[in-house]
């Protein structure tokens, strides 16, 4: 070991985030392996290792006395190395008074282990540790890193597609998986591509390592763009309330002001529609529906219904259950295309969601009329009053 290794162990740490001093006493303690191989015990050995040039020294703490008897057993089994017999603990005083002049009997003295073929051992036993210390350290380090940014969005570079449709990003220190699953359905991807991810999780495994689990259908991917884009969101002045979402088709977000005279809906869409155009771009032009948050149930899900306008609505809050009157004309508007203006209303508000026209209402078809006398929360707004449409709490984008 020598300065070249201080070197490099200075660029992982500036490169990898690897610690140095991590990487040292990993080598310390490799050294300190070898020499109980050798001599069966680390009680009286230690290693003494330059932080500066790299240098290092291994050195056995021993009992001076007349003369090292040879253990009988080392006698009778090998003959041949008698000589080479080496005691742990003890040096005779004729060797120690090499090493030290002025020693006598029953000193302790540092003795330096120097042994060509112990060294050659020491050294290739310290440089698998370093490769296994500096493996095991990058693996925490990109851990800790995106272990950090669970929950939020990252961008990464598609790398290739493989044969089952899963995408093989390029996230920076690492790579992770894109599954068919977590897709939205149309999206098509090419190698270069730059995209943005939610973090699902980030789990630290022995095989294959860290694992980091990515989205692009996650509604909170619209949150955290959402987050990113509009200053108010960062700020908390404006508060998503909550998000329902189809991946790849519709979005619904409700929104309210913390602060006094802010309107929270003009905000998420920004001037002339760009804050929500951003988003929108690179969700590939799904629509996103920004309405405005309100504390009474039946107002809420008025609200949610947007684009439609809604005759009147009433909610019971125990039972988690609405019943809506819409016009003749507005009725396929409120249910929406396969029912999903309806369905996405219903998520983001927790309701139970029973849309009738105002003939059925009458008529009294699917439900008693009697049954809405029984709602505490009720809303009746006329088509005619420019004050009780939801066209100004609701905004729909469309490319």
């Amino acid at each position: 070991m020598n300065k070249e290794l201080i070197l490099a162990l200075d660029a992982l740490e500036k490169e990898n985030g690897i610690s140095k001093e991590v990487m040292l006493d990993a080598i310390e303690k490799s050294l300190m392996d070898e020499y109980k191989a050798q001599f069966n015990t680390t009680e009286n050995g230690r290693v003494v290792l330059d932080r500066v040039t790299g240098d290092f020294h291994i050195y056995s703490d021993r009992t001076v006395v007349e003369e090292v008897i040879v253990p009988v057993e080392t006698a009778d089994n090998n003959k041949k190395n008698t000589e080479k017999y080496v005691s742990a603990t003890e040096i005779s005083l004729e060797d120690a008074r090499k090493i030290k002049p002025d020693c006598n009997i029953g000193d302790v003295i540092a003795v330096e282990v120097k042994s060509e073929e112990f060294s050659r051992r020491a050294a290739k036993n310290a440089k698998g540790t370093i490769v296994q210390k500096i493996r095991e350290e990058e693996k925490s380090a990109i851990y800790n890193e995106y272990h950090s940014k669970e929950k939020e969005v990252i961008t990464g570079v598609v790398q290739r597609i493989d044969d089952r449709g899963n995408v093989i990003v390029d996230i920076g220190r690492t790579q992770t998986t894109l599954k068919v699953s977590d897709q939205v359905k149309g999206e098509i991807f090419e190698r270069g591509d730059r995209i943005k991810l939610y973090v699902v999780s980030v789990s630290n495994k022995e095989k294959p390592g860290t694992v980091i689990k990515v989205s692009r259908t996650s509604p909170e991917l619209v949150k955290r763009l959402f987050e990113e884009e509009v200053t108010e969101i960062k700020d908390g002045v404006v508060e998503i309330m909550g998000i329902a979402r189809e991946a790849g088709s519709r979005t619904k977000m409700a929104v309210r002001a913390n602060v006094a005279n802010v309107d929270p809906v003009g905000a998420c869409v920004g001037i002339n529609g760009a804050r929500v155009k951003a988003i929108v771009n690179e969700l590939g032009n799904e629509q996103i529906d920004i309405i405005e948050w309100d504390e009474n149930p039946a107002q809420l899900i008025v609200n949610s219904l947007s684009p439609a306008k809604v005759v009147s609505a009433v909610a019971d809050d125990e039972e988690r259950k609405a019943k809506i009157v819409v016009s003749e004309q507005q009725l396929s508007l409120a249910i929406g295309k396969a029912g999903q203006n309806v369905r996405l209303a219903a998520k983001l508000t927790g309701f139970g969601i029973d849309i009738k026209s105002e003939e059925q209402a009458k008529a009294g078809e699917n439900a008693d009329a009697d049954d809405f006398e029984e709602f505490d929360d009720e809303l009746t707004f006329s088509e005619e009053d420019e004050e009780t449409t939801v066209d100004d709490t609701a905004v729909e984008t469309e490319e």
